[in-house]
């Protein structure tokens, strides 16, 4: 992951491989896994962009949230399809990273050119 370029992250897959308790608060863990993806961002010059299933926030609109690009699935589709659908429009897959541990969305967005990383790694880098 330390080469990368641009980092894409499938948010609720990576928030539910710690099991937590984040399943009574899905908000709060949402906003957690995203102070933590700020913290990483500022001191990194990698871009990051964090895809999120179910519904946007109130208080969290798609758009740039301190150096993290908020993105949500669009209507009737899940952040899987967003985020093939960002890989496979994108000029350069080659330079993102997708952090998932999502078998089906791993192969998609590998077809694409895009490198694939499980969630095991991002969280090392954000503890």
């Amino acid at each position: 992951m330390a080469g990368v370029g641009r980092l894409i992250i499938d948010g609720m897959n990576v928030i539910g491989s710690r099991p937590d308790g984040w399943w009574r608060d899905r908000d709060a863990a949402v906003r957690r896994l995203l102070g933590q993806l700020q913290r990483l961002a500022a001191a990194s010059p990698q871009s990051v962009t964090l895809v999120l299933d179910g519904r946007p926030l109130p208080d969290l609109a798609e758009g740039d949230h301190g150096g993290v690009t908020v993105r949500y699935a669009e209507r009737g589709h899940s952040a899987d399809d967003r985020i093939v659908a960002m890989v496979a429009a994108d000029p350069d897959p080659a330079s993102l990273e997708v952090v998932t541990a999502d078998r089906g969305l791993r192969e998609r967005v590998g077809e694409c050119g895009a490198g694939v990383s499980g969630p095991g790694g991002l969280l090392a880098r954000l503890r």
